[in-house]
């Protein structure tokens, strides 16, 4: 009998999504390993059980897993489901370590060796193994969709005998994955599209898809990227600046669509209050980073809140879990890319080389030890619950203000330095 594969059925009732599909089962056991997926795993990706049994997969139960020298799932496990892992079995998941330490801390005490997808590097070689691209493109395609459900009114021009109805705009903050897939979506609907972000190479990427580019473009704006492809925090002259054309932008909008995150930190403020406020009735904000605390003021996560003057600000949690079915294929695959650089080809067993770069920058927890070089240090001391940290405005509030006098930049702590690999935001 080969090394078993286990894919637990989700206990969090807000994750649809699976960690396998029929396709990568059949991979799986191409790989060498025997399948046993839990009983309505599937079902929520509608996939049902019978697919998975078609493909080669047992059906089993939940207890299974102790017997399972590889665990792939969609969330971390929490200390319960730890409980009847097997010591020394590779644990694959979307493990969503920061701040959460304790849990972290968890993982190193069940003995599995984790690995955090969202850490996947960004190289050539780790594209198909990319969770935070596969799943930001299903979010971004689906914040359209959301917003122009909330919007109730038709986004393309339409022009009949009756009268021409006018095009929807739609702004689009924050131009990654998400970002272009959501100004990709918005133009195939037929709504006229702008864009804005601080990483000057956007403002090719957003031409390219038919949108129109929107940012104040100094000197600072030219610098504005870190050698990781990430947008770095801005001035707050430039955050004022960026307001001031940002806020006029805005109150002319119908769908306004907010993707920005920053891997480890609260989400940046956006959207303020003031903003919202000068909204027509019936637009309608999408709030992508809601689960990060949100790009736009007044957002709840989970929620659907309506203001005062009548604008809709959605915040729906798990985005692409809203179409788990399309976004569970997609990260089967990733999973099963990136278990196929830890077998051993002629044994057809699991051997992990230390040595990779994905397995450096991916892994967690090993042989009962937080091993991450940016949680490592802090599974080292009695974990105490973080204090909530407000989220910094990148965007500030365009109302008249006195300029401050300027400060010189305070240096950064060690804690504030980003992880070896870092994981990519919606963004």
């Amino acid at each position: 009998m080969g090394q078993t594969v286990f894919i637990p059925r989700e206990l969090d009732a807000n994750e649809p999504r699976v960690a396998a599909s029929p396709d990568t089962v059949k991979r799986l056991a191409g790989l060498g390993f025997d399948v046993v997926v839990e009983t309505g795993a599937g079902t929520r990706s509608r996939i049902p059980d019978e697919e998975f049994a078609k493909a080669g997969a047992a059906i089993g139960k939940a207890s299974d897993v102790a017997k399972a020298d590889v665990v792939l799932k969609v969330r971390r496990p929490d200390e319960a489901e730890l409980k009847s892992y097997k010591s020394g079995a590779a644990v694959i998941a979307i493990m969503d370590p920061y701040g959460n330490d304790a849990a972290v801390a968890a993982l190193a005490k069940a003995g599995v060796t984790a690995f955090s997808m969202e850490f996947m590097p960004r190289i050539t070689r780790a594209q198909s193994m990319d969770v935070l691209s596969s799943q930001a493109n299903l979010a971004g395609y689906q914040a359209v969709i959301d917003g122009a459900s909330e919007y109730d009114r038709a986004l393309p021009m339409m022009m009949t005998a009756a009268g021409t109805v006018p095009a929807a705009k739609v702004f689009i903050m924050g131009v990654g994955v998400a970002g272009l897939q959501a100004i990709a979506t918005a133009r195939r609907l037929g709504a006229v599209v702008t864009a804005t972000d601080v990483r000057p190479a956007a403002k090719e990427q957003v031409a390219s898809l038919g949108a129109k580019f929107l940012a104040v473009e100094d000197e600072e704006f030219k610098a504005a990227e870190t050698a990781g492809g990430y947008a770095k925090e801005m001035s707050k002259e430039y955050q004022a600046k960026q307001a001031a054309l940002t806020s006029e932008h805005i109150a002319k909008q119908d769908i306004v669509i907010t993707t920005a995150l920053i891997p480890g930190r609260p989400a940046p403020k956006l959207v303020s209050a003031s903003m919202v406020a000068s909204m027509k009735p019936g637009s309608v904000l999408v709030d992508l980073a809601v689960e990060r605390g949100g790009n736009v003021e007044g957002a709840e996560a989970g929620k659907v809140v309506t203001t005062a003057n009548n604008v809709k600000i959605v915040g729906h949690l798990n985005v692409p879990g809203r179409i788990a079915a399309s976004a569970s294929l997609l990260y089967a695959r990733n999973l099963f890319a990136f278990l196929e650089t830890l077998v051993d080809k002629t044994t057809k067993t699991l051997a992990i080389n230390r040595d990779d770069d994905l397995v450096k920058a991916t892994m967690l927890t090993d042989g009962g030890k937080v091993v991450h070089p940016a949680f490592a240090k802090a599974a080292e001391q009695p974990h105490v619950e973080p204090a909530a940290i407000p989220a910094r405005t990148m965007v500030a509030d365009a109302s008249p203000k006195k300029a401050a006098p300027k400060k010189p930049a305070a240096a950064k702590s060690p804690a504030a330095k980003p992880p070896v690999a870092k994981p990519k935001g919606i963004a």
